[in-house]
């Protein structure tokens, strides 16, 4: 049995919790906040036996195997520190941190006192899309030349609103563009050249990014996300032979179209299942088992070139969170 703490209260940790309930030999234990009351609270509604008004204190629970940080990216940093000095196993949402230095100074923690450390990117975790690595990787479309991904949103969102609030992280780019970008990344690797362009909100961050990542085998990947209008959500990966199409949501699809020259469309079905965070917290499980300290799905490497080369796209946009 593996024993879960949930760190935050927010709609993200209330999914999170409600999906552990899907994944064999998980118990969810404990739940901290800011606020006794909101610990609380979040402990009647999802039933958790044991709830803390600080986040030392879930940390500190010597009955807490692993904690899934939940709190918006501006405090993951702050939080995950928190886990790791108690000697807490963590899974933390995406974006890891805000920028490259803080991940680096996380992953380094983590590696030298040898306690499990991964990125909730729960998208490198689902079944679906890792069959579709795998063709992609057997040739299923020849050479790869190309990924497509958007991410877009209609709002209109207020300015105190975490996804435009400067001081909360906001942007498109960490909380929806990190999803295409991790996506040309699994399949691409790590980009040669990067360009990237944004509307700048009148609160310092981007409500509209484009970017394309040129490889010097000669892939391109054109992707976007926004948060002024509501765009697709889909992806497609181009090869020499073929191509993938991922319906929305890409990052969780319940199916994928393979079109290969000659041949009929062939669609591969995925199980939509819950909400999607259970297959991030099986590999957590399945990790700690094997007393792993980081998954080979979410490697500390793919953490730390992602957040990179969100790093150098916001160079270029002006977007600064420091």
């Amino acid at each position: 049995m593996t024993r879960w703490g949930i760190l935050a209260t927010g709609n993200i940790a209330a999914r999170f919790a409600e999906d552990l309930r899907l994944v064999p030999g998980a118990e969810l234990v404990a739940v901290g906040s800011r606020t006794p009351e909101s610990a609380e609270r979040f402990a009647a509604r999802h039933e958790i036996p044991r709830w803390y008004g600080t986040w030392t204190a879930l940390a500190a629970d010597d009955e807490v195997d692993v904690i899934y940080v939940a709190t918006p990216h501006a405090a993951h940093y702050e939080a995950t520190r928190v886990c790791l000095d108690a000697g807490r196993a963590a899974l933390v949402e995406k974006p890891f941190t805000l920028d490259l230095p803080t991940t680096t100074e996380l992953v380094e923690t983590a590696r030298a006192r040898g306690i499990f450390l991964m990125e909730a990117m729960w998208m490198r975790t689902n079944p679906l899309v890792r069959r579709v690595v795998e063709l992609v990787g057997d040739g299923a479309i020849g050479e790869l030349t190309g990924v497509r991904a958007d991410f877009g949103l209609a709002g209109p969102f207020p300015p105190e609103h975490r996804l435009r609030a400067r001081a909360l992280g906001g942007g498109a780019l960490l909380d929806l563009g990190v999803y295409p970008v991790s996506l040309a990344h699994l399949l691409c690797g790590v980009p040669q050249h990067v360009r990237a362009w944004a509307k700048i909100s009148p609160e310092g961050v981007d409500e509209n990014t484009g970017i394309v990542l040129g490889y010097d085998s000669g892939a391109v990947a054109t992707l976007s996300c926004g948060l002024v209008g509501p765009s697709r959500v889909t992806a497609s990966i181009v090869g020499t032979t073929g191509r993938i199409d991922l319906p929305e949501p890409f990052f969780r699809p319940g199916a994928a179209v393979l079109h290969r020259a000659g041949a009929e469309p062939e669609t591969l079905h995925g199980e939509l299942v819950g909400g999607g965070y259970q297959d991030e917290a099986a590999e957590v499980q399945r990790c700690l088992a094997a007393g792993l300290t980081e998954s080979p799905l979410v490697p500390h490497s793919a953490t730390l070139e992602v957040m990179a080369l969100l790093d150098g796209i916001r160079e270029q946009i002006g977007v600064d969170y420091s």
